[in-house]
């Protein structure tokens, strides 16, 4: 063909094809690429070391471990309290949980024991995500709130499917207090299996959707395991035995739980990579608090557990996995609590945070940049009701690695140096006074910022 065409039209032709070329290139690398999809797996009283890349002996979790050896492992990631709602609360609006109204744990179904009240003008990170493209889903356990306005599809989320309540009275029956909480949006639903086994289905479920309608999405999914009461199924508990055969049945009850939740996971890592999904997307995990020692957890070497103060009750299991930005097996001692996530995802995103929150980005550990700088100072919360607590506060105050707290709110203040004393087994209170007295003011400013916040409902709502 081109032989009957003249030189200088020959010329022409392949230099039109040439900028064609030149053109279609830099269409192709100008194209903003994808955003990322986040996953946030949120368990549900795992202990520090309750996953058996933390070295523990007894546990198998092999899927947990996947994450921690493809991504980072954060050694200082600390939960925003040492009980559930608080944490969760943290977690979807980036500010400490007595500034959203959320100082204790939320039980509307019994309102006389209820200890929060999510506050009506936080911004939750669905609804902050959904401007720029995210569908949002939470599958799995809410514990903000069982009736309006505070469900999740009324606080931002497309789509949820899960448990409304605290905590399930079994994993088979899925009831709290004889009620059902078990909700597909607003509907009343009553799934059948075990509730670990059912939040992991419907999870693959909407990744497979997602999959098929592209666009970037939030999933977060927050298992009730391995919370009370300890449920494994029948197989894992007697694999458990046979492989543990010296293990107390309190402890073996609970690692069958905690490797059935492991397999769980590993699903939805799995349906990640059958759909293709895993290469663009964040994955981080994490727990609520500690693990609960009345069960048997392991919070590793540190003092205490669930529901307390002290360095059990708040550090937990943290990593992240993206492939392509986050290097394989590396780690990070940065000081990281879970309102850092809400940050973290509006960035990954590409949306600016409301103003005033008190999480920051962990973004630059995952990309293996420096920090700008560390956190100065982290505080915790936890307000509860009965004879122990007296509907008061405990709380912490921390500064470098000084550590105020007060794990009882009829006790005295107590202070460590984490740095010399990460055990916390030797109270400084009595002999550095003047760090009593820095910490103490610094503390009092922080309960004044909680106080702006009502956490209970006006009068008029609850009939009381």
């Amino acid at each position: 063909m081109l032989r009957y065409i003249s030189r200088a039209g020959r010329s022409l032709l392949v230099a039109a094809t040439f900028m064609i070329m030149v053109l279609a290139v830099q269409r192709a690398t100008s194209a903003p690429a994808a955003k990322p999809n986040i996953v946030v797996i949120l368990t549900d009283d795992q202990g520090r070391g309750d996953y058996s890349a933390f070295g523990t002996k007894d546990i198998r979790t092999p899927h947990l471990d996947r994450l921690f050896r493809e991504g980072i492992t954060f050694q200082n990631f600390f939960a925003n309290s040492c009980v559930c709602s608080p944490t969760r609360a943290a977690l979807l609006t980036g500010c400490y949980p007595d500034r959203v109204g959320v100082p204790g744990v939320i039980r509307e179904e019994t309102p006389d024991d209820s200890w929060g009240y999510f506050a009506p003008g936080a911004r939750l990170l669905p609804q902050l995500l959904k401007p720029a493209g995210y569908r949002t889903a939470l599958i799995g356990k809410w514990h903000l709130g069982i009736g309006s306005p505070n469900t999740p599809t009324e606080r931002g989320f497309d789509f949820f499917q899960g448990f409304l309540g605290d905590m399930m009275d079994d994993y088979w029956t899925h009831r709290r207090h004889g009620h059902n909480f078990m909700r597909r949006n607003q509907e009343v639903i009553d799934p059948q299996g075990h509730a670990t086994d059912i939040f992991t289905g419907w999870a693959c479920d909407y990744l497979a959707e997602r999959a098929k309608a592209g666009g970037p999405f939030l999933l977060y999914l927050a298992y009730n395991a391995p919370h009370d009461p300890v449920q494994p199924p029948p197989e894992w508990l007697e694999k458990v035995k046979q492989r543990e055969p010296g293990l107390p049945e309190k402890r073996a009850r609970l690692v069958a739980l905690i490797e059935h939740l492991d397999a769980g996971i590993g699903k939805v890592l799995a349906e990640l990579d059958r759909t293709g999904l895993a290469t663009n997307t964040l994955v981080i995990f994490t727990s609520d608090n500690g693990g609960l020692l009345a069960n048997g957890a392991n919070n590793g070497p540190w003092r205490s557990g669930k529901g307390h103060m002290y360095e059990g009750g708040l550090r937990v299991p943290g990593a992240a996995r993206w492939p392509g930005v986050i290097k394989p097996a590396t780690s990070t001692d940065r000081l990281t609590l879970t309102m850092d996530i809400f940050a973290t995802a509006c960035a990954v995103a590409g949306v600016q945070p409301p103003p005033k929150i008190d999480g920051a980005s962990f973004l630059p550990t995952l990309r293996g940049e420096t920090e700008a700088r560390e956190r100065p100072d982290c505080y915790f919360v936890r307000r509860e009701g009965g004879a122990a607590y007296g509907g008061k506060t405990i709380e912490v105050f921390r500064r470098g690695d000084w550590k105020l707290l007060q794990d009882s709110p009829f006790a005295a203040l107590e202070l460590y140096d984490l740095k010399s004393d990460p055990q916390e087994t030797s109270d400084l209170a009595t002999k550095r006074r003047e760090i009593i007295n820095e910490l103490g003011a610094a503390l009092r400013q922080q309960i004044q910022r909680g106080g702006s916040t009502p956490w209970q409902k006006p009068i008029g709502e609850t009939g009381r």
